[in-house]
């Protein structure tokens, strides 16, 4: 998909509703060698945003729940404001609006939840004010409030929170995003530890150079996903979730990653690998029994180091995100 961001339309409003709510899911990012480039969509978790028009021609916060207090409610430093704002300035919109986040997700999970409030926050407003945007054309200000939370343009959990489905990101001038297709009995279990994961630290300790075979192999590893995931090749998919960038390094923070690793492979996992910067990790199953099991089985392994942890099991989300009331 070839987004073209030289084209400026400002739409016709329409306020035919006074609210909306909406939720936007969680996403796995780097999916093994697809560092920076590669995720999807899951049918849950996910954020859950409230819009509704105010008679003072401001965008404010309202509430903000499930967050421990941790997110700010200045509109200039919540992803999901930032991207708001983004819009409405673009297109010159002054219509109030107040906006209240209900946050369904651990943030810093490792499973995009600042890219998910930032695509509920533009899907939301795009809906409440009949704007008629495509999510083309909602991507780049969704990005644009990540941005607040990443410090740089990062598309791999945004772009498949908002378009759905398995997505790599070609390139970023312009834009390019390209939408894989995904065998029907594909299932993903998600182990979320409570283990905190700073993004900021986990990518510092990733090395700035590696070596030429490292290189090669991780191109030949994320071609190859590519390929089993078109095919419906599970052997492919398996020895091809390796990383060479930032799996060994990350694996530092999570001090039962090698028996949740070696516990999938005797459970018939497809393989496991690092949910984007972590804690979270993420296994591929065959069918919803074998994901069942995995989430039970790998979440007595995390207890028994002694950290809480929650399960998720979904098949690849290829919805994105949707209207709730």
């Amino acid at each position: 998909m070839y987004i073209d961001t030289t084209v400026i339309k400002i739409p016709e409003i329409d306020m035919f509703r006074d609210s909306v709510k909406v939720f936007a899911p969680a996403s796995v990012s780097n999916v093994g060698p697809g560092f920076d480039i590669m995720g999807f969509a899951l049918d849950e978790p996910g954020d859950e945003i409230f819009a509704e028009r105010n008679n003072t021609g401001q965008l404010r916060i309202k509430e903000i729940f499930g967050d421990d207090g941790k997110l700010p409610f200045d509109i200039n430093q919540n992803t999901a404001t930032v991207a708001i704002k983004s819009m409405l300035e673009k297109y010159k919109i002054d219509t109030g609006i107040d906006i209240t986040i209900d946050k369904k997700m651990g943030i810093g999970s490792g499973l995009g939840s600042s890219a998910a409030s930032a695509v509920g926050g533009v899907f939301a407003v795009n809906e409440l004010l009949d704007l008629k945007l495509s999510k083309d054309e909602l991507l780049l200000h969704a990005l644009n409030g990540e941005a607040v939370a990443s410090g740089a343009i990062h598309a791999d959990n945004v772009a498949p929170s908002l378009f759905g489905g398995f997505l790599l990101v070609r390139d970023y001038n312009p834009i390019d995003i390209i939408k894989i297709p995904t065998p029907k009995d594909l299932y993903c279990t998600i182990i979320y530890p409570d283990i905190v994961v700073k993004t900021s630290e986990a990518r510092k300790i990733i090395d700035k150079f590696f070596p030429v075979k490292d290189v090669v192999t991780q191109a030949g590893n994320s071609g190859a996903l590519i390929a089993g995931l078109y095919s419906g090749d599970y052997d492919l998919i398996s020895r091809s979730l390796v990383d060479k960038i930032a799996e060994h390094k990350r694996a530092s923070f999570l001090p039962f990653y090698d028996d949740i690793r070696d516990k999938g492979k005797e459970l018939n996992a497809v393989n496991c690998n690092i949910s984007g910067s972590g804690p979270s990790l993420f296994s591929f199953s065959r069918s919803l029994d074998e994901a069942d099991t995995l989430a039970s089985e790998l979440k007595k392994i995390v207890l028994d180091y002694g950290f809480d942890v929650k399960t998720y099991v979904s098949q690849i989300n290829q919805e994105g995100p949707r209207i709730l009331d």
